[in-house]
């Protein structure tokens, strides 16, 4: 019983210590939210001036969201006067 007991100790140590993975880099920005964050501050029409490929999800204060990651999904999150706020992928 007391070497069940130290092999569960030691296998739990073990799985705490591994690392997440990153993913890969040509996915970690795959949506380009980086290049449009000089829309952050701006009001949700500015989007419309802007070429973008990427499926969009425009998420309001308070709006329901799936949980479903999708590294190419720009998600734009406005504030309650329209505001974009944050652009992000997932």
């Amino acid at each position: 019983m007391r070497h069940g007991v130290v092999f569960m100790v030691a296998a739990i140590a073990l799985a705490a210590c591994k690392t997440a993975e990153s993913p890969p880099p040509d996915r970690a920005e795959s949506c380009g939210a980086e290049a449009l964050q000089h829309l952050v501050g701006q009001p949700q029409a500015a989007l419309e001036d802007e070429t973008i490929s990427a499926p969009t999800r425009i998420l309001p204060p308070g709006a329901m969201r799936t949980m479903d990651h999708r590294p190419d999904r720009l998600n734009v999150d406005l504030d309650d006067t329209g505001t974009i706020q944050r652009l992000w992928c997932g």
